[in-house]
């Protein structure tokens, strides 16, 4: 999982995501989470933090936002608690909204396989980058060397593993809106740098998508509507065109809700006449009411994967979390 546990201490949730997120994507921040871990009077700020407010992606931003990317463990610690009080200021008035575009390329086959017109409707949107998929260019990459590519800026890049329903061409997308609790805008200087702090260190080419993305978003900035993602989701699905095909989705969002708002969104979303696709840890989908089935194939090794799911139930491919390769489960 992505994000934070809250019933998890503190420095097990750090260690997790040093294992289960961080190994083999950034061996910076494996070190710095293993290093707040086992750091008592970091730890010990941190749980002066609401439990939602102590996750490791919203940390390691925030002393980035300050400071820029610390080289080590001791620089890491000294900006935490050397200037304590901006970094929690920080943490408090921001969320972890790391906008990965990329995840478009994971989520297109879906897309492309329903009947369009598209209305697509993000909860979670953050910026909105995510509502784009018509917009970019995508190169899919087997591993037999029969490629395919659609043309868009920025290009986005991702292996696929085995068998996979890829579209010949991108969907028409008519209507696209939002949901956050603190929708981003991309025009605003600081939302942008706060996004490209959440990309993380030793990945230029992300940071340079992420520019491209933001140019689109700028182009044709999209709605996004502040507010919960359950009481917010009827209303804002009501002013979707009747004529195209409503998507709900969202990535790696669940995580950040507890198991009864888990609940409530499954219910709500079902109340709609949508496709719902569900991007998120297997766990996290584990706790929906209907969740996906218990003997799914393994994941491949690596960092901990989401389960694309159509209607939360549905597994539909294993999927990198930051959209470079997808293993499709589901014909």
């Amino acid at each position: 999982m992505i994000g934070n546990e809250p019933e998890l201490e503190v420095a097990e949730n750090y260690r997790r995501f040093a294992v289960s997120q961080a190994r083999g994507r950034s061996p910076l921040y494996e070190e710095l989470a293993h290093g707040v871990a086992e750091d008592h009077e970091v730890v010990a700020l941190l749980e002066e933090l609401p439990p939602e407010k102590r996750q490791p992606n919203l940390l390691l931003a925030a002393v980035r936002f300050l400071a820029g990317v610390q080289p080590d463990y001791p620089a890491f610690r000294e900006v935490v608690l050397g200037r304590r009080g901006e970094v929690v200021a920080t943490m408090l008035a921001r969320r972890t909204q790391t906008n990965e575009h990329a995840r478009c390329a994971t989520l297109l086959p879906a897309l492309a396989a329903l009947e369009g017109p598209l209305a697509l409707l993000e909860v979670g949107a953050s910026a909105g980058l995510c509502l784009y998929p018509d917009r970019y260019g995508y190169h899919y990459r087997r591993a037999d060397g029969e490629d395919v590519r659609l043309p868009g800026t920025p290009a986005l890049t991702c292996d696929v593993r085995g068998p996979a329903p890829l579209p010949d061409e991108k969907p028409t997308v008519v209507w696209r809106a939002g949901i956050d609790l603190n929708p981003l805008d991309v025009a605003d200087p600081d939302d942008l740098h706060w996004l490209a702090c959440l990309v993380w260190p030793g990945r230029p080419e992300r940071v340079e998508r992420l520019e491209a993305a933001a140019a689109v978003a700028r182009e044709d900035p999209p709605r996004i509507v502040r507010g919960d993602l359950v009481e917010e989701l009827h209303a804002l699905a009501e002013q979707a065109p009747r004529e195209a095909t409503l998507v709900v989705h969202h990535s790696a969002v669940l995580t950040y809700l507890p198991p009864d708002r888990r609940a409530a969104f499954a219910r709500a979303v079902g109340e709609l006449d949508a496709v719902w696709f569900a991007n998120e840890s297997a766990s996290v989908l584990a706790d929906l009411p209907q969740p996906p089935p218990s003997d799914l194939p393994a994941p491949p090794p690596g960092p901990v994967p989401f389960l694309l799911a159509r209607d939360g139930h549905r597994p539909l491919a294993w999927v990198d979390a930051h959209g470079t390769w997808v293993q499709w489960l589901s014909g």
